[in-house]
């Protein structure tokens, strides 16, 4: 199984990016798929993730309203596409994918509800 991000890089407050992730090794209509980040001596924090089984998607609240995630799954790749960033945005993002998107109790995506990980790329952003 392998998880492939693109997109990362550097750029200014204000302006919009987007990630990719290709997924391989997984009939990718089965599972989940989501985006976690870490940044600099943070926790990984879940950002959004898109359920297979009734397509609902969640969202982290301080990427509410800035952040859309979307899969095509002809294409085996899940999306996030990226506006009005912030220097907190800043942050190494990782993709994810399981059979649901594991939530803790109080609702937050759960980076141990995740089997399958990307590397993970960077998103730099400057003010």
């Amino acid at each position: 199984v392998q998880l492939v991000e693109s997109g990362g890089g550097s750029v200014q407050a204000g302006g919009s990016l987007r990630l990719s992730c290709e997924v391989s090794g997984l009939v990718v209509e089965d599972y989940s798929l989501g985006w976690f980040r870490q940044a600099p001596g943070e926790e990984r924090e879940g950002v959004a993730c898109t359920s297979q089984s009734d397509g609902s998607i969640i969202y982290a609240d301080p990427v509410v309203s800035r952040f859309t995630i979307s899969r095509d799954d002809a294409k085996k790749t899940v999306y996030l596409q990226m506006n009005s960033v912030t220097v907190e945005d800043t942050a190494v993002y990782y993709c994810v994918a399981d059979f649901e998107c594991g939530v803790t109790p109080g609702g937050l995506l759960d980076p141990e509800g995740y089997d399958y990980w990307g590397q993970g790329t960077q998103v730099t952003v400057s003010s």
